[in-house]
């Protein structure tokens, strides 16, 4: 399985736009081979927590179908970001698109105590199937919590999607804490994080994917948009810049 993260510069609260960024990324990573690409956290909207109450969208919007087809086209399985309303508020959501099947949404379920005032967390575990890989979903700061990997490790994840929106402190974290969890549980682990300006903070990048012996193979830089390619069937890895 070809696995990309791809790391973009949102256009903080701008669909459109962002909408159209992700589809160049996802044509230049089925140029590649990919059989999954993997956004950051909030990806279509920007992490904008203020502006999520007026940005939530719901799963089955049809500004959402382009991903569907491009799915169904390259037989890819596609993780974006998105605020979506929940039962109980708006929810910090991975929604998933696979070849010939409903796109599903899983939520972010441990929440950072400053997202709090704007986000209710999901309760819904969820693991997807593609091309005979079980992968995982977590969303930045549940993907730091021990608790969310061994539940992923529990439910026979082979690839844990970690899709982030961190600042230099975060990857300084994640780096520590990825490697460890990978070789805990011979999981690969890839992670998506953005780049440019996120809330209050500059997000920065370092996008990069794990093997299940907790290697770091590969990784982007801080600034660039860029896609991290790992192939688990060959060992080929490449970092490409986003064009």
């Amino acid at each position: 399985m070809k696995l990309i993260a791809a790391q973009i510069r949102p256009v903080p609260g701008d669909c459109e736009a962002n909408i159209a960024k992700h589809m160049a990324a996802i044509r230049q990573a089925a140029n590649l081979g990919a059989n999954l690409v993997l956004f950051p956290e909030l990806s279509l909207t920007g992490y904008e927590p203020r502006l999520a109450d007026a940005l939530a969208m719901d799963v089955s919007d049809g500004r959402l179908d382009e991903f569907q087809q491009l799915s169904d086209r390259y037989g890819m399985l596609i993780a974006v970001g998105a605020p979506t309303q929940g039962r109980e508020g708006i929810e910090i959501s991975m929604i998933s698109f696979q070849p010939g099947q409903p796109r599903t949404c899983y939520s972010k379920q441990i929440l950072h105590a400053d997202e709090l005032p704007f986000f209710a967390a999901g309760s819904r575990k969820l693991v997807l199937n593609h091309a005979d890989v079980i992968l995982a979903p977590a969303i930045c700061y549940e993907s730091l919590q021990p608790s969310h990997a061994e539940e992923a490790a529990q439910s026979g994840a082979q690839v844990y999607l970690a899709s982030v929106a961190k600042s230099e402190r975060g990857t300084t974290l994640a780096k520590a804490h990825y490697p460890m969890i990978a070789e805990k549980h011979s999981m690969t682990v890839v992670m998506a994080n953005c780049v440019g300006a996120a809330d209050d903070y500059v997000a920065a990048g370092c996008s990069a994917i794990w093997n299940n012996r907790g290697e770091m193979l590969c990784s982007a830089d801080t600034v660039q948009e860029a896609l991290v390619a790992y192939d688990t069937r060959t060992g080929e890895t490449a970092v490409f810049n986003l064009l």
